[in-house]
């Protein structure tokens, strides 16, 4: 990441805490992301993504704690213009072209982007003059970062930013995110598209059950839970069997395979051959989403 020395953090978080009910959605989180380059937040459904982006960008206030941004209160960094969020609802405004709502939108911040170079970096210079509610689903989420990214904000906030877009709009998408975070602003993202995060963050936060349970490079996520991942038709082995083999971490069954997390294959490989346990075996380096099933999923026994 290309910090700015001296800066105030982009995101702040002190001892967090929002409850709904007997829900704890954010749970005494500490957070500080510094000024400068992608950030990734990742969590199952209900791990408390969302209200952790309601809480950064105002929309609702913290039970406990402090919420701050660029050493601010989210409300002033807002009216500043300092942030910017592509959120996931919003609906199409009827009759108005692309151009005239990113003007429009422009036209509400202290210091905006030329609209056309809004537009540029949105890569929408062709739908400029095409109506809003006529666009496709991919197309409508580019407008939206495009409306994002009119106040030329410090801090751009996305929450799954490629929901309805195919593979070649995503990959346009990235390319403008990161264009944008090469400027010397900071990007925070959620997506469900654990491959999206590894490419394109620079750091990634795990939430799970409102509290961070990891917080690293994608490098560094995969080997927290081993280098390597075998999977086996486990057959009659037992969970206790499989989690005592040399190197294994973990065990985890899902779709009728046993999923080992392993810090030397080999030993636990020659381990199995031992048992005569090599059935439909294959093995492969750690990936992100090993690394983020070992820390969301509870372990489950093998039938």
């Amino acid at each position: 990441m290309h910090e700015k020395t001296g800066a105030p953090p982009a995101v702040a978080f002190t001892s967090v805490v929002k409850t709904f009910g007997d829900v704890r959605a954010v749970d005494g989180v500490d957070l500080r992301i510094e000024q400068g380059g992608t950030v990734a937040l990742l969590g199952r459904n209900g791990a408390g993504k969302s209200t952790a982006i309601s809480l950064l960008l105002g929309l609702n206030e913290p039970d406990e704690g402090e919420v701050e941004l660029l050493g601010t209160s989210p409300a002033r960094a807002t009216r500043r213009g300092l942030t910017g969020a592509m959120l996931q609802e919003a609906r199409a405004v009827p009759r108005v072209t692309v151009r005239e709502l990113v003007t429009f939108v422009a036209g509400r911040y202290p210091a905006p982007l030329p609209v056309a170079e809004t537009l540029e970096l949105a890569e929408i210079t062709e739908l400029s003059d095409s109506r809003v509610d006529r666009l496709s689903g991919g197309q409508t989420q580019r407008v939206r970062f495009a409306m994002a990214l009119a106040g030329n904000p410090s801090l751009l906030v996305l929450d799954e930013p490629t929901a309805a877009m195919d593979v070649e709009a995503r990959h346009v998408f990235w390319e403008s995110m990161r264009a944008y975070a090469e400027r010397g602003h900071t990007v925070l993202f959620s997506t469900h598209y654990l491959q999206e995060a590894d490419d394109n963050a620079q750091r990634i936060i795990v939430l799970d059950h409102g509290r961070i349970i990891a917080d690293g490079t994608g490098e560094h996520l995969r080997r927290s839970v081993g280098g390597s991942l075998v999977t086996l038709d486990p057959g009659a082995l037992d969970t206790a069997t499989l989690k005592g083999l040399p190197g294994v971490q973990s065990v985890h069954l899902a779709d009728g395979r046993a999923h080992l997390r392993t810090q030397d294959s080999d030993a636990t490989v020659v381990a199995l051959a031992h048992l005569g346990a090599i059935r439909d075996l294959a093995v492969s380096p750690a990936s992100l989403d090993d690394a983020f099933l070992a820390l969301t999923a509870p372990e489950q026994a093998v039938a």
